[in-house]
């Protein structure tokens, strides 16, 4: 069944808040520490608090309510798709890999808190992101099962595309760098949908429809991520301009030019929104998600 939604940002801001209120609630409580392991404690919550668009959670809970599903389920899953994301970025910024000193317009964990409490602060954060989904009350233990082989399974991607994006071939051509992206990028995008997929115990034709959706933006993401870091500033983005040049990394824009990414980005639009049109369900607040995805500025 075809639908006509409009998107509207509204949706996005309050399943934003929704996100926001669980991270500083329920989260929050699991990371306070006193003691000998304050300053620990504050290590960890430091870049989950340094903000962010929250996409990965606000997507699942946009995929749950475009199936009628019940958005405090679903809170637990999204909540740890942020741990897992922001282990990723300190990760990330680390010395051994993008050695970046920025991140949402702070300077990142190991410049704040040191190389080392940085490593220990993408571990402990990984490991939270688990115990939430285990945690979550609200679902049955075999959603519960499922939500944490798909994160897993994720995670385990976004690693190795990270590795790809460390070592890349010595002549990366489109196909390479789109298969780096839906690893590195695409994977926890794609989670994001298929975990709120298993909340609302959705069949096999709405996974089929939903899925093929997450596999698009997956790839989009990192499109238009490469193309602001090419065309944007440091002060836009919050984070590093020009980081890929910097750090000798292939991506849409090295590999194929500006112009060619900037179109491959506008042909993805096209296909997402024959997607989104062809979606059971009423997904008025994911077809925001995805509008913003593709036409953010930063």
């Amino acid at each position: 069944m075809g639908n006509s939604t409009s998107s509207d940002p509204a949706d996005l801001e309050r399943l934003r808040a929704l996100v926001e209120d669980a991270l500083r609630g329920p989260v929050d409580a699991l990371i306070a520490e006193r003691g000998e392991l304050q300053r620990f404690g504050e290590a960890l919550r430091y870049p989950i608090g340094a903000g962010g668009k929250r996409l990965r959670p606000v997507l699942l809970l946009a995929t749950v309510e475009a199936l009628g599903g019940s958005l405090a389920a679903g809170l637990p899953a999204a909540c740890s798709l942020e741990l897992v994301h922001t282990f990723s970025l300190v990760h990330d910024d680390l010395p051994a890999l993008d050695d970046d000193s920025l991140r949402r317009g702070l300077p990142t964990a190991h410049v704040a808190y040191g190389e080392d409490v940085a490593i220990l602060v993408g571990d402990g954060l990984l490991a939270l992101a688990f115990r939430v989904i285990a945690e979550g009350a609200a679902t049955t233990a075999e959603v519960r099962l499922a939500l944490v082989h798909e994160l897993a399974t994720a995670t385990d991607g976004m690693v190795r595309g990270q590795y790809l994006d460390l070592h890349p071939i010595a002549e990366p051509d489109e196909a390479w760098v789109r298969r780096m992206c839906s690893l590195k990028t695409g994977c926890l995008l794609e989670a994001a949908i298929a975990m709120g997929l298993h909340v609302v115990g959705a069949d096999d034709a709405v996974t089929a429809a939903y899925r093929e959706l997450g596999a698009e933006i997956g790839v989009a993401f990192q499109i238009v991520d490469d193309v602001l870091d090419a065309t944007s500033t440091s002060e836009e983005l919050g984070k590093t301009a020009g980081a890929d040049e910097i750090n000798d990394r292939q991506s849409w824009v090295r590999v194929l030019g500006l112009a060619e990414a900037q179109a491959r980005a506008e042909e993805s639009w096209q296909r997402s929104l024959v997607l989104l049109d062809a979606l059971p369900g009423e997904p008025t607040a994911l077809r925001a998600v995805v509008e913003t995805i593709y036409r953010r500025t930063s």
